[in-house]
């Protein structure tokens, strides 16, 4: 079964009209829909007493019309009487040298260390989990919402006394710690742990301070879920997750998603950038081995200041939901279900109105509940399945974000990834995968950007695998930095440079594609990401820099290594070229508008996806059978735009 729905808010309508709301889910195809996640005022208003019979209502009412209930822990939003307890509970910002903790007037303002709020929190979470254990219309569990560490945290004297402890444990001594962040340099070295503080915002840090602080508040943050986990599991089997979106992998999905048991995904990419928002679909694939949820995205536009912001058509409306589902979704939710009538976001698009009426993207909702159903076997019976794998580390993100190397990239390096790598597959399954995944299966995995090869045990695990047969695309900016934010002493890198049996001559970040390579072949590519130049010793080199400083030296070299090959690419070149690196076939000859995927299991097909809103093309080598049309297509298709064809092997 697949879930097409919405968040609601039923704190903010009355009974008769949550009724009539309920009637209009199920005249769009709405079959699930996610409630509580700002409500904890409603549910305790006076603290320690608990009142969910709204919630129980709601719940009941949507089960005896068909709609199942996701059920959200409202700990992004306490009530105004734990602040009067608690009133340290608030997440102090930091704003350039100044500390400052703002008053309530939003949501994600609570300090995550904070004791008092972590049992408060665990209690509304096991009360609920009480309240809702046995219903049989509840599907899931949301914990919080968008957990992130917005401003970088909080900065008040308990997260900075934490933030000492964690060095503590993991450096030892502080001469260790001077040493591996280089704090000799400037006289900034410490002689007590007691002497470190939180980084300054808006200054020039050193980026291993920023570096373990972010991680040290990361850390608070998966123990904060793992806390309301366990809450849950006291009364209900029911899977728990938790809604990710954070603009990249910062805050770690393979982390925080160790305690919990599906994988939740929002995301608003704009129309023009649906490619990338399928990116992170191909990751949260990988993540779990269940199908992941979209918990939210947006119906037709956004308008999170109040403002609208970025019009999408109905037809991106259809197509935006549908390719979660192609790329191993089992949910695609809405934000929101109605617009809300007063407070924050007002201008925000939505399934229904205000006032109640349909939006434009109503038909588009419907269509796809339908289409949904008549692929349902094929879909069920079916999973997506890679033998290419990108790797996409939190902690490179984290490495990257503080010292970028590259201009600009400390701000674009998911863009980064997508734009250079990821986008050069379009007709390919790609798996985007963390580096603890396992490797069995896989032919070909690129690594750009990984600026720590040996998380997880990697290094290690990807040259076995490379010595079994597989190709191991490397490179650039990778293997560049330890686990502290520092550079390598005794070469370029950790491990490539003997591995791949090249002598490391110069290294230039720069990105404004001043040099050229030229392949073995007599082709000419351009570069990205810096450029590394290599003198061959025991390897063979495939390209090589053209002009400047850099003319002849080798940019791409290949060795191999058992049964398989390392190729170790100094800089980022065109999308052709990665495409003839992997050495794999698409899975159809298609226009570059077209993304692909192939699934097989009991039956064998692929779903094919326009995504820019333009004409398009693929060529079958045989006939299928097109699931939606009902019928047997062949040779050379036009495809429409923002349209999907369901193709399945006859």
């Amino acid at each position: 079964m697949y879930y097409i729905g919405a968040a609601y808010y039923p704190e903010l309508w009355d009974k008769e009209e949550i009724k009539k709301d309920v009637d209009r889910m199920k005249s769009v195809g709405i079959n699930c829909v996610r409630v509580g996640e700002f409500a904890w005022s409603t549910m305790e208003k006076i603290e320690g007493v608990f009142d969910f019979e709204l919630f129980k209502y709601m719940a009941d009412t949507l089960y005896e019309n068909g709609i199942y209930t996701i059920l959200c822990t409202p700990s992004c939003t306490p009530p105004r009487w734990l602040f009067e307890k608690y009133p340290d509970a608030m997440r102090t910002k930091s704003n350039d040298f100044v500390k400052v903790q703002p008053q309530v007037h939003s949501r994600c303002h609570l300090c995550k260390s904070h004791k008092g709020v972590r049992e408060k929190n665990r209690i509304i979470a096991e009360q609920m989990a009480k309240a809702f254990a046995n219903h049989p219309g509840v599907i899931g569990w949301q914990i919080d919402n968008e957990l992130f560490t917005y401003d970088d945290g909080c900065f008040c004297e308990s997260c900075a006394k934490g933030f000492r402890e964690y060095l503590k444990n993991k450096y030892k001594t502080i001469e260790n710690l001077n040493k591996k962040w280089g704090m000799y340099r400037w006289s900034l070295d410490y002689t007590s742990f007691d002497q470190i503080e939180p980084p300054v915002i808006n200054s020039w840090e050193n980026p291993s301070r920023r570096t373990e602080w972010q991680t040290f508040q990361n850390s608070l943050i998966y123990s904060y879920v793992e806390e309301q986990a366990e809450a849950i599991r006291k009364y209900s089997s029911t899977p728990i997750g938790t809604d990710m979106m954070n603009g990249g992998n910062e805050l770690s999905y393979k982390e925080i998603n160790k305690c919990l048991d599906v994988v939740q995904h929002n995301h608003y990419d704009e129309e023009k950038d649906l490619y990338k928002a399928i990116f992170f679909f191909d990751f949260c694939r990988t993540i779990k081995d269940v199908p992941f949820w979209v918990t939210e995205t947006q119906p037709g536009w956004n308008g999170g200041a109040g403002a609208y912001n970025g019009y999408r058509r109905p037809e991106h409306c259809y197509m935006n939901s549908l390719a979660p589902i192609a790329k191993g979704a089992e949910m695609n939710l809405y934000w929101l279900y109605r617009c809300h009538p007063n407070g924050h976001e007002l201008g925000h698009g939505a399934v229904f109105s205000t006032a109640g009426r349909a939006s434009s993207v109503s038909g588009a909702i419907k269509k796809l509940s339908q289409d949904l159903g008549k692929c349902d076997s094929f879909l069920s019976s079916t999973k997506v399945s890679s033998k290419i794998a990108l790797t996409y580390s939190s902690t490179a993100s984290i490495s990257i974000r503080h010292a970028p190397i590259v201009a600009y990239l400390d701000h674009h390096f998911k863009d980064t990834i997508i734009d250079t790598f990821y986008d050069a597959f379009r007709h390919y399954n790609v798996d985007v995968i963390e580096t603890d995944k396992c490797l069995d299966g896989y032919r070909v995995i690129f690594s750009p950007v990984l600026t720590c090869i040996d998380e997880d045990g990697f290094k290690d695990r990807v040259i076995e695998w490379v010595k079994n047969g597989g190709t191991w695309i490397v490179g650039p900016l990778s293997d560049i930095m330890t686990q502290y934010t520092s550079k390598y002493t005794s070469a370029p890198y950790s491990t490539l440079e003997e591995l791949c049996g090249v002598y490391t001559v110069y290294q230039i970040p720069m990105e404004d594609r001043r040099f050229k390579i030229r392949w073995s072949d007599g082709t000419e590519s351009t570069t990205a990401l810096g450029c590394d130049a290599y003198q061959v010793k025991d390897a063979k080199s495939l390209a090589t820099y053209e002009g400047f400083d850099l003319e002849g030296y080798t940019a791409v070299a290949e060795r191999q290594l058992g049964k398989g090959k390392v190729i170790l690419l100094g800089t980022a070149p065109d999308h052709d070229s990665l495409r003839r690196l992997s050495g794999e076939k698409p899975i159809l000859e298609a226009s570059k508008n077209i993304s692909l995927t192939e699934r097989n299991g009991k039956e064998n097909g692929i779903i094919v996806m326009e995504i820019e809103n333009k004409e398009g093309y693929i060529v079958l080598d045989k006939p299928y059978y097109e699931i939606l049309s009902e019928k047997t297509l062949c040779g050379t298709v036009a495809v429409k735009p923002y349209t999907a064809l369901f193709l399945k092997e006859i």
